[in-house]
């Protein structure tokens, strides 16, 4: 079905026409500097399209809230877990309901979280529920930047793996980004590459017009147009929009964003007591703070004497200062709390961050000895509880398995001490949706993927019987598992349901 939206009026007085199909096909990058009127292009699309495909807006700053009332876009709220809002942006793509993701009130690190995960549960929905979705993404360069910032590795590494899915690969699973940014120059390449079409508005720095110039084809020379541009007029060019650069102004919209461009307005009068209203503080107010003369400068021979008078021996504690620690009963307390935790079935859906603030405030109601583990140990010991070996008692093969595991990531060991644990008992290898929930996912093609990756690795050879059933062999352990087969269901739902 040929759809075409109308976003203004070209040069030549025709309609500017957007071909919606072509756009889910082609996805789309718009790019202006503040105050060029690419939010209002962004509302101008989502307002057009409304009636003729999904979408969702990833708001960092909630402007788009207001499309709620008007068009039934229903506003998720940011502030949730990391694993919740996975599992809202699956039910969103299964029930297709229009959404806006609103950021507002998160700093840079939380919004980036937020977003990779809202846009992770979108990207990861079954098969079944690939319907097609207009994904916008406004402030792009906050969630896909060319370098790395001021915010953690993991928290950038996060979203911006989200943003190259949705732009890579997202076409495949009915996912149309259209994303938008204020510097070209601050937007990962490998991001903005993959955009077929695009919408250029006002820019001034020489950076970001030379990458402008470069995607759309034109001399060095010829994006001086740029520096030209009024507000709301932009240089179209894609297969959705035209085949030559076209200037197109945008039409107008039916809402409005909550904020808006500052204005200006008379002062008012100036009251006779301007004085007394700004210095004399108010009845709500704190009280001020009082500010202590500073003391009195040292003179330096002074400090010097101090310095080399001797310091006495001190004296000694008839008592240890600390009390003595039982590290038996600290081991025993800290593996009775990683089993508390694990015992949740959500536990295995939640970050590392999360489950290990929860292990410190549970080893402070069971007063568990000691300092706590730190986060990296954490980890380790969480990995180790998941594949339910004791290293103490797993014997020399099991050593042989906790060191393999040690040159993988941090996400991946659980999941693979629970395949060796499988091989030493000669149990049957764990289904796709076991192997999943260990890793953290509802996805058996990730599942199969990493075991791909440790194939690739040598660390693992994996085989399929006569009867389709997988079996998993270590090299290094001299073992192999049981066969099993790969879409049974997971065991803990399953024990749990029984």
């Amino acid at each position: 079905m040929k759809v075409n939206i109308d976003m203004g009026a070209a040069t030549n007085g025709a309609v500017a026409a957007m071909d919606l199909e072509e756009l889910l096909a082609t996805r789309l990058l718009v790019q202006g500097n503040s105050g060029s009127g690419k939010s209002h292009l962004l509302r101008r699309l989502l307002e057009q399209s409304a009636p003729w495909v999904q979408q969702c807006i990833v708001d960092p700053e909630g402007d788009f809230v207001t499309l709620a009332e008007k068009f039934g876009h229903q506003v998720v709220d940011a502030a949730r877990t990391e694993a919740e809002l996975t599992r809202i942006a699956g039910r969103v793509r299964q029930h297709r309901v229009s959404v806006v993701l609103n950021l507002e009130g998160l700093d840079v690190e939380q919004q980036m979280r937020a977003a990779a995960a809202f846009l992770g549960g979108m990207f990861d929905a079954e098969r079944d529920h690939w319907y097609p979705v207009l994904v916008v993404v406004d402030e792009a360069q906050l969630f896909a930047p060319a370098v790395a910032g001021e915010v953690s590795d993991d928290a950038r590494k996060l979203s911006l793996g989200a943003m190259t899915n949705l732009m890579c690969r997202g076409r495949k699973r009915g996912l149309a980004g259209v994303i938008a940014t204020q510097r070209l120059a601050k937007l990962a390449k490998n991001v903005a590459a993959e955009a077929s079409n695009f919408l250029m508005g006002r820019t001034f720095l020489d950076i970001d017009m030379a990458r402008a110039s470069d995607l759309l084809g034109m001399d060095r020379r010829q994006a001086e147009m740029f520096r030209d541009l009024s507000r709301g007029n932009f240089v179209a060019l894609g297969p959705a929009l035209s085949r030559r650069p076209l200037a197109i102004t945008i039409g107008p919209v039916e809402t409005a964003a909550r904020s808006a461009s500052p204005k200006l307005m008379p002062l008012p009068e100036a009251p006779e007591d301007a004085r007394d209203l700004i210095f004399t503080p108010g009845p709500e107010e704190a009280s001020p703070v009082v500010r202590r003369p500073p003391p009195k400068p040292v003179p330096t021979a002074d400090i010097l004497a101090q310095l080399s008078r001797p310091r006495p021996a001190p004296d000694q504690p008839a008592e240890p200062v600390f009390a003595v620690i039982d590290e038996a009963e600290r081991e025993a307390g800290i593996d009775a709390v990683l089993r508390e935790i694990l015992e949740d079935p959500d536990a295995a859906f939640r970050s590392d961050a999360v489950l290990y603030q929860d292990f410190l405030v549970r080893s402070r109601i069971r007063r568990v000895p000691g300092e706590p583990l730190p986060l990296s140990a954490f980890r380790r010991r969480l990995a180790v509880a998941r594949a339910g070996v004791d290293e103490s008692t797993g014997g020399e093969a099991w050593v042989t398995a906790l060191s393999l595991s040690e040159g993988l990531p941090d996400d991946l060991q659980g999941m693979f001490l629970m395949i060796a644990r499988a091989a030493l008992n000669k149990d049957p290898c764990p289904s796709d949706a076991t192997l999943a929930r260990a890793y953290g996912s509802h996805s058996p093609r990730r599942v199969r993927r990493l075991i791909a990756y440790f194939e690739e690795r040598g660390l693992i050879v994996a085989r399929t019987d006569f009867h389709g059933r997988r079996v998993l062999a270590f090299p290094d352990l001299g073992c192999e598992t049981a066969p099993g087969h790969p879409d049974a269901p997971d065991e803990t739902e399953r024990d749990a349901a029984e």
